[in-house]
């Protein structure tokens, strides 16, 4: 490859993640200077998850799971969860892996093999589940299983088919001032081929695929938040196929919704809690980014939330401390994406919304 190639290269590159930034002057899209500024920083987001997964850590042969989108590192994606170490692994159906490690004391801990169709249309099928009950653990605290095509002759196994791309692992956590997380690693079982240079083609590939998955991320949760607003300040159950096919857990019930408030009214909400593993309520902003949850109040779960003296939940999304329920910070935001999750539960309430003037 020469100069000049490697200049179409580059220029091409920049060109086609100029596109990504339609999303930013969609009509739909607030266009004030501070959301504004948090949609470039989003789509600056979306470029560094988009090189760590599909530049960095490519190579089935070699995976390793990151942890590039973590809320707590400033990595935020189509209403992340600040209770999640989000893990990512590229993987090929072609090929066999060994999944290992030790549990900790995290409740929740799941994995997926998934076919990443983000950069095409936006979805992301599940082509295998296994979760944490499923998987044996040691009496010195470790684990391992197989992922691959063909069920292996014993113990846990994670289903791949042959367009998966990649393996996904949840670890959702209640508190974690006293909760471990799990170690966990991954290993080609098949024979590993010999090293071989950087391939100009198959970079470019990658590159390609950089740009596709910031244009199409950020279009994707764009026409999320545009469905969420025919519906302002309300959270009903859009449902669960459609997130699902974006790479949702199985084992969540998603409840988005959409908010718009002015500075002296309150968002009310009211719900029963069902029998569940664990539950919580995340506000984020226009790009469903999770907002500041490390410096304000902006999200609670099954550990942090109060209930009434019924069972029944009060959650009050506002700028300024209403005095009663759940106090949910806006954040400096005006309006915004909401998430009501349950995750494994018996039954799935519906809350009730009003919009008060406090």
């Amino acid at each position: 490859m020469g100069t000049n190639d490697a200049n179409h290269m580059w220029d091409e590159f920049c060109d086609r993640l100029r596109e990504a930034g339609r999303t930013l002057i969609d009509e739909a899209a607030p266009q004030d200077p501070f959301n504004q500024a948090e949609g470039v920083r989003y789509l600056i987001r979306l470029l560094r998850y988009a090189s760590i997964n599909s530049i960095e850590y490519s190579d089935p042969f070699y995976p390793q799971f990151t942890n590039a989108l973590d809320p707590h590192m400033k990595c935020k994606i189509g209403a992340d969860n600040p209770d999640n170490i989000y893990m990512r692994a590229n993987v090929s159906g072609k090929y066999r892996y060994r999944i290992s490690g030790t549990r900790g004391t995290v409740p929740l801990l799941t994995f997926g093999s998934k076919a990443n169709r983000y950069h095409i249309d936006g979805t992301m099928a599940s082509t295998g589940e296994l979760h944490g009950d499923d998987i044996p653990v040691d009496a010195d605290g470790r684990f391992s299983f197989i992922a691959s095509k063909d069920r292996p002759e014993s113990g846990a196994w994670l289903p791949l088919a042959d367009d998966t791309t990649n393996i996904t692992g949840r670890q959702s956590f209640q508190d974690r001032s006293s909760e471990i997380p799990a170690e966990v690693a991954i290993e080609l079982i098949d024979e590993e081929p010999r090293p071989a240079p950087l391939d100009p083609d198959r970079f470019a590939r990658q590159l390609d695929l950089v740009t596709a998955f910031v244009r199409g991320t950020a279009q994707t949760f764009s026409t999320w938040t545009k469905m969420f607003m025919a519906r302002p300040n309300e959270l009903p159950d859009w449902g669960q196929d459609f997130f699902q096919q974006a790479g949702g857990d199985p084992t969540i019930f998603y409840i988005h919704g959409y908010w718009d408030l002015a500075e002296d009214e309150a968002w009310v909400i009211e719900t029963e809690v069902p029998d569940c593993e664990y539950w919580n309520f995340v506000l984020q902003n226009w790009w469903m980014e999770s907002l500041d949850h490390d410096r304000m109040n902006t999200y609670i779960n099954n550990h942090t939330g109060k209930l009434n003296p019924d069972g029944t939940l009060t959650i009050v999304v506002s700028a300024k401390d209403p005095g009663f329920g759940n106090w949910i910070s806006t954040g400096f935001h005006r309006q915004g994406t909401a998430l009501l999750r349950w995750v494994k539960a018996d039954h799935h309430p519906l809350p009730t919304c009003k919009v008060i003037k406090i």
